[in-house]
């Protein structure tokens, strides 16, 4: 029996990219599915898409309404009664120099990327904590240890979930409630295409890298492996995943390669 069986899992940012995949594995291995979105049609249509429509609960809601946010966690801790694992994955990215992103702009992506995961982690931790068990999962990036061009308040946002994260987990210590911080490299998802470009406008655009990256399919896979055998960080993609490592062993080097990495 699959470890996943019967677990209650609530997944955000889950109508497509890697919170659409993961809703799909962990269906398969049995879970029960809580899935967060704004497009209600795209969870809909993934429901259906699940071995077990029955098991998929949709908890539709625009994560940068802060008001949301608590009647979401209760809802979601309704339908039966405990969370056992929450994937903090709704987020969104930038393509917009420092000096063009648009002071509202940074909120919105400090909200979304950081601000709603910790507002939910908190709302659903008091159940956790209270059965002894359940687990918090968090989407960080490569960019949560490495900030590239363009990319300044997402890459902030980043090492901001990576260091709170890190600091839970500790706090954590003993309660039977973990928590893993996955760090992805290219994938092929949405994300540069919905990424906020100078003026507040959509990038409109997927970059050449992550046309290349790593099939959201394989690091779903990935990310269910390591919560499973208990990983506490997850590093998963192609040879981006290097820059973690050569930040701490050659930060020299790393600072003369990455002005390179401004999207193409």
């Amino acid at each position: 029996m699959s470890w996943y069986q019967d677990k209650v899992v609530w997944i955000t940012g889950a109508s497509s990219g890697i919170g659409e995949s993961l809703a799909l594995e962990l269906a398969e291995q049995g879970a029960t599915l809580l899935l967060t979105a704004r497009r209600e049609e795209r969870l809909r249509e993934l429901a259906q898409r699940c071995p077990q429509p029955d098991q998929v609960h949709l908890l539709p809601a625009d994560l940068l309404e802060e008001s949301q946010w608590p009647g979401l966690a209760d809802r979601a801790i309704a339908v039966s009664g405990r969370v056992d694992m929450l994937i903090n994955n709704a987020g969104m990215s930038q393509r917009a120099s420092a000096q063009n992103t648009l002071p509202t702009d940074v909120r919105r992506l400090m909200e979304l990327n950081f601000f709603a995961p910790v507002a939910l982690t908190n709302a659903v931790l008091p159940t956790m904590v209270a059965h002894g068990s359940g687990r918090i999962v968090i989407i960080s990036s490569v960019a949560g240890y490495i900030g590239t061009p363009l990319r300044s308040t997402y890459a902030a946002s980043k090492h901001a979930v990576r260091g709170y994260f890190d600091s839970l987990r500790a706090e954590l210590h003993g309660t039977g409630v973990g928590v893993t911080i996955v760090c992805p490299g290219y994938v092929r998802t949405e994300l540069a295409v919905n990424a906020v470009s100078k003026d507040g406008r959509s990038h409109g655009r997927t970059d050449e890298v992550i046309e290349r990256g790593l099939d959201p399919h394989k690091c779903a896979k990935a990310i269910a492996t390591a919560v499973e055998r208990g990983r506490s960080e997850l590093h998963i993609g192609g040879k981006e995943v290097y820059a973690i490592y050569l930040k701490r062993f050659a930060p020299k080097l790393i600072e003369r390669i990455v002005p390179g990495f401004a999207p193409k």
